[in-house]
């Protein structure tokens, strides 16, 4: 696809500095260049400006707020010329916080720390991805994705040992057996499946009602693309897929995945629902998908700007998929 590296989160060719990651004399001279500058998060949520068109703050290294930062920064790489880290703030108290929805689909909820000015909020990165010019999303899902897999990562797979944030944050290192770990990212397929001029949508339980996406799913150790797209297709509404290729990617860092958007061509139609899989699935007609990205469909409402399946969904709309 020729424009594939529009979709949100990519495409904004991001220097990543990899060369100053196994340095740690540059590293600390990164840190302390008055140029430098920090992209902060608070339990996941990116601070911006929310203003619009909003813009994803940058902190000088120095700054107070960061003076408590809850671990080493990670490089996410340079800004003209300039390193730019990502940084999580330690929790606050704060009774405001409804952690029932924090971090839900949609969650509406803005933080504000006490050492910044009240024009700084944190957000809910899913609601606000597509406020947010191309570098400016690249760094918060860059940014959250790391992060989150620290956070997560703090003892070592191999003998339950602590380990050490190393590479710029880019790995983990274990004391104790020596072993080494990397972020991970988890594949997604993501399926436009289409049989004469209709495409296959579904839901899962708990979304919002009238909400309906493009099919998706893990690919699974030792399996293709193509494999996993017919194989999730097939699990999840019973229809079954012959040809397949591939139109675009997503960085989704919603804990850490990598969407790959595919198109696929249904050999049957009659759909049945895995209930554990999807709550329901249907065929919908071009004419009535036109309809629905209008917002004017009395029952399905459109996909969620910034996520691959509205750019893939629009695109066949517009026959610009090659």
């Amino acid at each position: 696809m020729k424009d594939a590296e529009l979709v949100t989160f990519g495409g904004s060719s991001l220097d990543r500095a990899g060369e100053l990651r196994g340095n740690a004399e540059a590293l600390a001279q990164a840190e302390r260049d008055p140029a430098s500058r920090a992209v902060v998060f608070w339990r996941g949520k990116p601070l911006i400006s929310p203003e619009r068109p909003a813009g994803l703050v940058r902190l000088s290294m120095d700054h107070p707020a960061l003076a408590e930062r809850a671990q080493a920064p990670i490089l996410l790489g340079r800004e003209e010329g300039s390193p730019v880290f990502a940084v999580e703030l330690p929790t606050w108290a704060l009774d405001t916080v409804d952690d029932a929805n924090f971090g839900a689909f949609m969650d509406p909820s803005e933080q504000r720390h006490p050492a910044l000015p009240d024009w700084m909020v944190f957000a809910e990165l899913r609601r606000v991805m597509t406020w947010l010019n191309p570098r400016d999303a690249e760094l918060a899902a860059s940014g959250k994705a790391v992060l989150g897999w620290h956070e997560i990562h703090r003892f070592c797979a191999r003998c339950g040992q602590e380990t050490q944030v190393s590479q710029g944050g880019w790995q983990r290192q274990c004391s104790g057996c020596g072993g080494a770990h990397f972020p991970r990212t988890d594949p997604v397929v993501i399926m436009l499946i289409t049989h004469g001029n209709s495409v296959l949508v579904g839901r899962s339980p708990g979304w919002p009602r009238g909400m309906y996406s493009l099919l998706a799913g893990f690919v699974e150790p030792g399996e293709t693309l193509e494999a996993a797209v017919r194989r999730e297709v097939f699990e999840e509404s019973g229809v079954r897929v012959g040809e397949v290729g591939y139109l675009a990617s997503q960085p989704w860092p919603f804990p850490a995945s990598l969407m790959f958007g595919c198109h696929g061509h249904a050999t049957s139609t009659e759909i049945t629902v895995d209930p554990v899989e999807i709550e329901d699935a249907r065929w919908i007609s071009r004419e009535e998908m036109m309809d629905i990205s209008a917002g004017q469909h009395p029952e399905v409402l459109p996909a969620r700007k910034g996520a691959i399946a509205h750019f893939l969904i629009e695109r066949w709309l517009t026959d610009t998929l090659d």
